[in-house]
């Protein structure tokens, strides 16, 4: 089974498709990085959704969600925007957990997995 690698990089790829199952990394803000949980999250989104098109599926295919947040307090802030994006009765299993993210400028962090 051949394995395709999406905007591979020298550390990581951003997605990775095996069989028919894709394989988000974890996705930061860049555009919004330092300004609210909020803004971070609704770009995040918009990334994996541009992620998932390229592995020819979308977010009504989401498994999983595993969701890092620097402040866990911002929790209801974060979830405002995945409820607006998430479609109803297509929700994954998901975690979301406070972590110390890789640079101070991040509040979130999202990876996720989908099917095909």
């Amino acid at each position: 089974m051949s394995i395709q690698r999406i905007e591979a990089g020298p550390r990581m790829s951003k997605a990775v498709v095996h069989g028919d199952t894709v394989y988000l990394a974890g996705q930061v803000a860049d555009a919004a990085k330092g300004k609210s949980v909020g803004e971070q999250t609704k770009e995040i989104l918009s990334i994996i959704d541009g992620l998932l098109a390229k592995a020819g599926t979308d977010k009504t295919k989401l498994l999983s969600a595993n969701i890092w947040l620097a402040d866990i307090s911002t929790f209801a802030e974060m979830n405002a925007q995945w409820d607006a994006w998430i479609v109803a009765g297509e929700t994954p299993a998901r975690a979301t957990v406070e972590a110390k993210l890789a640079a101070p400028d991040y509040k979130v962090e999202i990876m996720v997995v989908a099917a095909k």
